[in-house]
């Protein structure tokens, strides 16, 4: 039976976003089986040239792949590159099939994807019924499926499968599979897990063929039904399928044998194909064409052709690369692992993609909007050729990178200072404040760059609140690093400043910590107090600037009471104040007098208007709830919530992008906000159950948050208009008192508590905001 969609939700019905219905899904499936019907949409093709690439470098593809099917381990390989929404090349090589007779390979060529079903088909259909409430991305399996919870497997989380961090085992027997689906899902729940969930990295077919059980528990539909009408119809894409009919399998590039019959257009994947040829870790087939538009589709940010798969900010959670025990993956995609060694350090540090076992590859790069998309059946006719194949991606790889005309890159004040070979630390005697986000374009610690630095001396370290790896949500003690052995002085536990006899056998004071361009965030009290520290004990500083992540350009909402100055209000500053860290460090030093001697390495290549995105920089969270640049955007207005009885999501895989409490009407809050019609934004009503923080373990209703148009949100009058909304609509549930402390602006909270309305309440800054404005023009570092 069809599950029932609930059309009176406010934006929350998945087709209802996405501006098309349950008509055009129809249309759409009926033309991707009407017989010799086209696609609805294709790339159009450009020359290279008009794409920002390098003709010469592409040319030289052709050379290095039929080097590799000359080596006869590679039967034939489709190469396809799409740059900026075009196809830029396009080829086919070889033999699409050698045995029993000769085929030439050709564009249209239908291959076996196997593991590329993993993010193409199951991790894309998690997130979309992520998008439809099915579920929370933190919760345990086994609230979904009871069953699952045997043995040890109780707390593993649909982000675990994800990530292949739950484990559970690669692969468990073949024969587990030879009686059936429902004896095979029997034999997965009576795995045991071989380590507790979150502390390894193994890549595991098994993850994807629990989560391919959860999508069809959850939805209703079979996997490849439920993919075919909400992704693949949906784009056109008529040659994306599990089980191809008979005139695709015609087409379909043959793998190996099984028994006496040539595998062509069924699964080669011994488990999917005991399982009816459909599973959530293979058993897709596709053409490089179809797999173009797909990977348009997450360049675009989830849409393409007018047809909208997924909410841009779910291709932001989805793509975000995360960093593992063992390198690091995305959520169903690969980023860089043993088995995407053949583009390390090509592509750029938010790219992502994943191979096939039978030979397949595709990678998306999102700061240099192209793809590349190279499949073989390297396994045809005798399973061999995975060296070759290897090689072959390196070597193809390299040329496509190579063939990107690059604009110049951001340098963090790290790679500024490596640069130019430490000159400014010379002969010093080092006291770093760092955390985990003090790391150069590489990926490489300031600690151990100022550590094997030649005549630099590095004596000790101190950590901000979070600790040395930004991973302690609480107080954080005293320590030891353990690879260089240096002392590691906590500033955020019995002390906040680092004291006299810690500074001892030390003259210069380093800081480089991402900041993220809040006033209520603690980094920028430490740099106020290390400020202070290094004038008193007439010590040099000198600050490793790095971007505003949320821009230089927009300054908003009230500037601190100076009377309520804390520990996360160190300044008269408005909540978003949009300096760097180095700028701050400079309106800190002269505004207050602190007269230390510092020097600032300033950032190169940064514009003011620049957000996170545009730096080609790897995100790193900067605290352990700012997991994405939406969350710090949200930051300065959802934030403010926090100290009242309302959940900001801490404890889920959404924080400060959702917010609620118990007492909360999800949907009428939704539609309260949706009316007041701000630029950028959409509300979906949700519920959801914090695993920590305020609320933990109780289901609340609230509201996730959306962001468009990331030019035209602003954080203060969103956060101005939930305070208002929760005032009107819950006035006997809600603290509004509480709301003033991170606010620190006793008129506003007089104004809330008054029932003003938000444009009344912000007219009340602007005469305060105005004069900011002016002031910190004179600490600016990267023009106006």
């Amino acid at each position: 039976m069809m599950p029932v969609h609930d059309w009176t939700r406010v934006n929350d019905g998945h087709l209802h976003d996405c501006h098309y219905s349950w008509v055009a899904i129809l249309l759409a499936l009926f033309a991707s089986s009407a017989a010799g019907a086209e696609p609805a949409t294709r790339l159009p093709a450009a020359t290279p040239a008009e794409l920002g690439l390098d003709t010469a470098k592409l040319e030289q593809i052709d050379t290095v792949v039929q080097a590799s099917i000359n080596k006869g381990e590679i039967p034939g390989v489709v190469v396809l590159v799409v740059r900026q929404g075009k196809i830029a090349f396009r080829k086919a090589y070889g033999w699409r099939c050698k045995q029993p007779t000769e085929e030439r390979m050709t564009v249209d060529t239908v291959f076996d994807l196997a593991s590329l079903t993993k993010p193409i088909a199951t991790a894309t259909s998690v997130m979309i019924l992520l998008e439809q409430g099915k579920w929370e991305l933190s919760e345990p399996v086994s609230r979904y499926l009871p069953e699952f919870a045997k043995n040890g497997k109780e707390a593993i989380t649909l982000e675990q499968l994800l990530l292949h961090t739950s484990g559970l085992v690669a692969d468990n027997p073949v024969a587990d599979y030879q009686n059936g689906r429902k004896k095979a899902w029997e034999q997965i729940c009576n795995l045991r897990p071989l380590t507790g969930p979150g502390q390894q990295y193994r890549y595991s077919d098994v993850n994807f063929l629990v989560l391919g059980e959860l999508i069809e528990r959850q939805s209703g539909e079979a996997l490849d039904v439920f993919a075919r009408k909400h992704i693949f119809a949906p784009l056109g894409l008529r040659e994306t399928l599990f089980r191809p009919d008979k005139d695709l399998a015609e087409r379909a590039a043959p793998t190996e044998k099984r028994g006496d019959h040539w595998m062509r257009g069924e699964v080669h994947d011994p488990r999917a194909y005991l399982l009816g040829g459909v599973a959530g870790h293979a058993g897709l087939f596709s053409t490089a064409e179809d797999l173009a538009v797909f990977a348009q589709m997450i360049l675009n940010g989830g849409s393409y052709g007018g047809r909208c798969i997924l909410k841009p900010e779910t291709v932001r959670l989805m793509t975000t690369p995360r960093q593992l025990p063992q390198g690091r993956r995305t959520l169903g995609w690969d980023a860089s692992t043993r088995f995407s060694s053949d583009r390390e350090d090509t592509f750029s540090a938010r790219s992502f993609g994943h191979t096939g076992f039978t030979g397949t590859f595709i990678w998306i790069d999102p700061d240099h909007q192209i793809a590349l998309i190279l499949l073989s059946n390297r396994v045809h006719p005798d399973g061999q050729g995975q060296r070759e194949i290897d090689r072959l991606r390196r070597h193809v790889t390299s040329l496509v990178v190579a063939s990107i005309i690059k604009p110049t890159p951001v340098l963090n004040g790290i790679d500024v200072l490596k640069r130019d070979g430490f000159r400014q630390l010379k002969g010093r005697r080092i006291g770093l404040v760092t955390n985990h986000t003090g790391v150069d374009s590489e990926g490489r610690s300031t600690i151990d760059l100022l550590h094997q630095a030649k005549g630099v001396q590095l004596v000790a370290l101190f950590s901000p609140e979070h600790g040395i790896r930004g991973e302690v949500d609480r107080s954080v003690a005293d320590g030891k690093d353990e690879k260089t052995g240096l002392p590691i002085y906590s500033l955020y536990g019995v002390r906040k400043r680092p004291t006299k006899e810690q500074l001892q056998g030390i003259d210069t004071l380093v800081y480089d910590i991402q900041d993220i361009g809040c006033r209520f965030y603690t980094y920028e009290t430490t740099l106020g107090y290390i400020l202070e520290a290094a004038a008193e004990h007439q010590l040099k500083v000198i600050v490793l600037d790095r971007p505003n992540p949320i821009g230089g350009s927009v300054v908003e909402g009230p500037v601190l009471d100076p009377k309520l100055e804390s520990f996360v209000g160190y300044h008269p500053l408005p909540l978003r104040h949009g300096l760097t860290v180095g700028e701050l460090a400079r309106l800190f030093n002269r505004e207050r007098k602190i007269n230390a001697d510092l020097e600032v390495i300033p950032i190169e290549g940064w514009k003011r208007s620049d957000l996170f995105d545009k730096t080609n920089l790897l995100w790193i969270n900067p605290s352990p709830n700012m997991r994405t640049l939406t969350a710090a955007l949200l930051y300065p207005g959802v934030g403010l919530l926090e100290t009242t009885n309302v959940s900001v999501g801490r404890g889920t895989d959404r924080p400060f992008e959702i917010f609620g409490a118990p007492w909360i009407d999800g949907r009428r809050l939704a539609a309260a906000l949706a009316s007041a019609r701000l630029p950028g934004l959409r509300f979906v009503p949700v519920r959801f159950t914090p695993q920590s923080s305020t609320h933990a373990g109780k289901e609340c209703g609230g509201v996730q948050i959306f962001i468009d148009d990331w030019r035209q949100f602003q954080a203060l009058p969103l956060g101005i208009t939930i305070a208002y909304q929760l005032r009107k609509l819950y006035p006997g549930q809600w603290q509004v008192q509480r709301y003033g402390v991170l606010l620190a602006h006793p008129p506003t909270l007089q104004a809330l508590q008054c029932g003003q309305t938000p444009e009344q309440i912000m007219k009340l800054w602007q005469p305060e905001l105005e004069l900011f404005q002016k002031t910190r023009k004179k600490y600016f570092l990267y023009g106006s």
